[in-house]
């Protein structure tokens, strides 16, 4: 007889609470095998596909596309040792044993085990639904014998009030009980678009969206003027319809949430917390453009992947960082104190589809200029389909930010907190430039540090880019270091 296992939503690590379900990879009914990616999750670090510890029959997904859910919500349930999709129940045991994967009895072992589950997770146990503030408790139920253990319906009913109305809300996110609490949305006067009626955030956004231009109607009928005489007739309004006239625009409401979230909540802490400051300098970077060629060309049609100006960017700051280390490092608030850190752990801006983020090379101060560009290859091209992983995204200790590439010269970069500097790359073109005494043609881009004024003074800023800049303009000054 097959066994209906319940799967959590796990936890993701770096501190995720929530993530939400981008695409589903697995239908109601498929078979799946133990750690096969049932589900793809977006959070604030990067898109997960999510693979599932048991191995059997999918009787219930929770959640739609576009939903999002708090770690520790069902994603799925599974029939274990179902053969095919008719022996398992199409509703699911939401309240069936939650026996891991590995243990003993079913066999299905996981050996892929993300934070949160897997194999060693707790004995078998019911899952239950907590309450809502205010909620009415249940009246004691009256024994009875029954002929076959019920199947609840794979929806979770939360059972409270809400606007002194009593009843069941069928609702599985908390963050959607908590959003329709905030804008004193009336649940049981919803009518969800998920599965079995569940409630989506989707829906709360609706209705807020309604309440809200009822609201700005109700107001501006109330503002009309309401002053008649004894004798004049009551007539009823009729509103006036101006052809061609367009309908009232509304705003549009996007949700901080997801990558982009993570993003406003970063910057807005690095502008409140951290005291930063900008220079910034031309630098004719006609010497590199010209050396990147040679390089380039010397390696040959098959001598290796060709070296990039950021790669080249990217050892220039490594060397820089090993003369003016006060800017490889962060601050500890609590402590009070400056923490310089022993290694070069490059992040560098890249611009995707989800948004910006930013990918770290790891131990860059150990890398050449074509293994640093090597890797900044290989992460950028997981940024853009979505598959790095939280670990890539963090842990970085001094960014490169190559703006040039949109088409502009200078901006004051936001320093990526914790991070102490951010070196801004503006684009490379030719522009009017005294060298050797005489006016030329030369190739000029324009250099900005962004950097935490508590870790050092405009001198020590202003040494570090200099010293870059010299590098750019004369690049045998970076071959001394190497």
């Amino acid at each position: 007889m097959a066994q209906v296992l319940e799967f959590k939503l796990p936890d993701l690590g770096e501190g995720l609470t929530e993530a939400e379900i981008v695409r589903w990879l697995v239908e109601v009914g498929d078979v799946v095998a133990i750690d096969q990616p049932v589900v793809e999750v977006e959070t604030a670090k990067a898109m997960v596909e999510v693979p599932c510890p048991y191995g059997g029959v999918v009787t219930a997904r929770f959640g739609e596309e576009g939903s999002e859910l708090p770690v520790g919500a069902p994603l799925l349930t599974v029939a274990v040792g179902a053969t095919d999709a008719s022996s398992a129940s199409p509703g699911g045991d939401r309240a069936a044993a939650e026996e891991p994967s590995g243990g003993s009895g079913s066999g299905s072992g996981s050996g892929n085990v993300l934070v949160g589950y897997g194999t060693g997770a707790p004995a078998a146990r019911r899952r239950r639904i907590r309450p809502e503030r205010n909620t009415v408790p249940a009246a004691p139920a009256a024994p009875a014998v029954v002929s076959a253990p019920s199947r609840p319906a794979p929806v979770a009913v939360a059972v409270g009030e809400v606007n002194g109305r009593q009843g069941p809300v069928a609702v599985v996110s908390p963050l959607v009980r908590r959003l329709a609490r905030q804008h004193e949305i009336d649940l049981r006067g919803l009518t969800g678009s998920g599965p079995d009626g569940l409630i989506l955030r989707a829906d709360v956004d609706s209705a807020i969206r309604q309440t809200g231009q009822a609201t700005e109607a109700a107001a501006r009928t109330a503002a009309r003027p309401a002053t008649r005489t004894a004798a004049e007739p009551v007539v009823a309004e009729t509103p006036t319809v101006q052809v061609g006239a367009a309908a009232p625009a509304t705003a549009e409401r996007i949700p901080l949430r997801g990558v982009r979230g993570a993003v406003a909540d970063k910057l807005s802490r690095s502008r409140s917390e951290i005291p930063d400051a900008t220079c910034w300098v031309d630098a004719d970077a006609t010497e590199l453009m010209a050396a990147r060629a040679a390089m380039n060309a010397a390696s040959g049609p098959s001598g290796g992947p060709k070296v990039s100006v950021l790669a080249l960017l990217a050892r220039i700051c490594t060397a820089a960082l090993a003369r003016y280390p006060e800017l490889n490092s962060t601050v500890d608030t609590a402590a009070r104190e400056i923490v310089r850190l022993p290694g070069v752990h490059l992040g560098f801006a890249a611009q995707t589809e989800r948004g910006l983020v930013v990918p770290v090379v790891r131990d860059a101060h150990t890398r050449n200029a074509e293994s640093i560009g090597a890797e900044i290859a290989r992460l950028t091209e997981l940024a853009r389909t979505g598959k790095l992983s939280p670990a890539q995204l963090t842990g970085g200790t001094f960014t490169l930010n190559n703006y040039g590439v949109f088409g502009v010269d200078g901006s004051t970069p936001i320093i990526n907190h914790p991070e102490a500097a951010m070196l801004g790359v503006g684009r490379i073109m030719p522009k009017p430039w005294v060298h050797h005494g005489e006016l030329a043609v030369r190739q000029v881009v324009q250099l900005s540090l962004t950097f935490d004024h508590r870790v050092c003074d405009g001198g020590t800023a202003g040494g570090f880019l200099r010293y870059v800049a010299d590098c750019v303009e004369q690049p045998a000054v970076l071959l001394r270091t190497l």
